[in-house]
């Protein structure tokens, strides 16, 4: 019989990378709602992050938030160690940190270039890669979620880091995916389309001199009249870490309303 749909995480031990706002915190919400209690939100704002941390704590979860830079990777590492030794063990894993500064081909720097793929690949590799390996050795099956843009298709030219970072943390979740799958260990990757976030607001309004109206403009030109709501993107990563996605690893779900490769009719 399969378990009540509110319970299907009661198992889990989570760890969620940008888990203080938008698209993460949704996610931390959605395990939780599933069953899941005990749970580590991570990133860069420490205010934010505890005040997220205590409203999830609300719901009975025991929740805590850890400061990281996922541009350090030995912070990035440190932070699955420290979660395992908070909880006993880690079993789910959500890279959903990253940044999205802007950039081209003809203005990109080394230095922004070296950025984008510290917080965007290096780090989420190295959390990914610590928390197999705390799995491997503990020998329980375990499961992560690589949080990828719609970009690693191709990208606006004004992405173009960006691009690369997220299409670069794509080979790695289908790379691991093979690696680990003796291990029990799934690995999957959602590329996510425009989304309505916290995050794309400032970045609209600091980019791109947004007003406030953009968001309105922005969804009245969209197929379906909307973004992309964090809310539903977090129902597909937690059915993706659950058993409901049974034996799934290496996929890479589109989650859009516009279809890559598609031309205008």
């Amino acid at each position: 019989m399969q378990p009540a749909s509110d319970r299907l995480h009661s198992g889990t031990v989570a760890v969620v990378t940008g888990g203080s706002q938008g698209l993460g915190l949704a996610i931390a919400q959605e395990l939780i709602a599933q069953g899941c209690g005990q749970i580590v939100i991570a990133g860069r704002a420490v205010a934010k992050g505890e005040e997220a941390a205590r409203a999830l704590r609300e719901t009975g979860a025991d929740a805590r938030f850890l400061p990281v830079d996922m541009g350090q990777a030995d912070e990035a590492i440190a932070l699955i160690d420290r979660a395992a030794a908070r909880f006993g063990r880690v079993t789910a894993l959500v890279n959903a940190a990253a940044i999205t500064d802007r950039g081209s081909i003809l203005d990109t720097t080394p230095e922004a270039w070296d950025r984008m793929m510290a917080v965007n690949a290096k780090g989420p590799y190295f959390a990914l890669q610590r928390f197999a390996q705390l799995a491997v050795a503990a020998g329980h099956p375990a499961s992560a979620v690589n949080i990828l843009s719609m970009v690693t298709h191709c990208g606006q030219s004004v992405l173009s880091p960006y691009s690369a970072s997220k299409a670069a943390l794509a080979n790695v979740t289908k790379n691991a995916a093979q690696a680990l799958r003796r291990n029990r260990i799934r690995v999957n990757g959602i590329n996510c389309g425009w989304m309505d976030t916290p995050g794309e607001d400032a970045v609209q309004r600091r980019f791109h001199g947004a007003g406030d109206d953009w968001l309105a403009k922005a969804e009245a030109a969209q197929p379906f009249g909307s973004l992309v709501k964090p809310m539903d993107v977090a129902r597909l990563a937690a059915y993706m870490l659950g058993p409901g996605s049974g034996v799934m690893t290496g996929a890479l779900v589109d989650f859009d309303q516009n279809v890559a490769g598609a031309y205008p009719e």
